[in-house]
């Protein structure tokens, strides 16, 4: 008996058809389950540019922020956690209470968006009347 002395090579291969439609398959999935965070600012109705309304001093509550965050409400500097309880107090007794918000040009963002949060709470589910002023330069 001759025995042949050469063994058969074996063949390794993989099997590569369908790897592209396994990536397309995998890829769609994630797209589709992959949930985006969208920001979606703050929620103020602005007036009509060009819009202006008279209004009576004694419906006015001056608010200010400095470039520190230092809070001032007609002409008494307190702090930004205090803003809620004394505009509802100042709501209770002038219920045409209109807020008007004036920040310096340096004051961050983090602070403008503090007293805005807090005026909301004030005012809880009621229409809310806050006045935006320029900042100082």
């Amino acid at each position: 008996m001759l025995v042949d002395k050469k063994k058969k090579k074996r063949s390794a291969e993989i099997p590569t058809s369908s790897l592209a439609d396994m990536a397309f398959l995998l890829l769609v999935f994630f797209l589709v389950t992959t949930t985006i965070d969208v920001d979606k600012g703050i929620g103020l109705v602005l007036p009509q540019k060009g819009e202006t309304i008279e209004v009576r001093t004694k419906n006015i509550c001056n608010l200010l922020v400095n470039a520190e965050g230092k809070v001032m409400i007609d002409d008494q500097v307190i702090e930004p956690v205090m803003i809620k309880s004394i505009i509802q107090r100042k709501l209770i007794e002038n219920d045409k209470l209109i807020v008007s918000v004036k920040t310096d040009a340096a004051t961050k963002y983090r602070y403008y968006i503090q007293v805005l949060d807090q005026l909301k709470q004030a005012w809880g589910n009621k229409k809310t009347r806050i006045s935006i002023a320029e900042p100082e330069r």
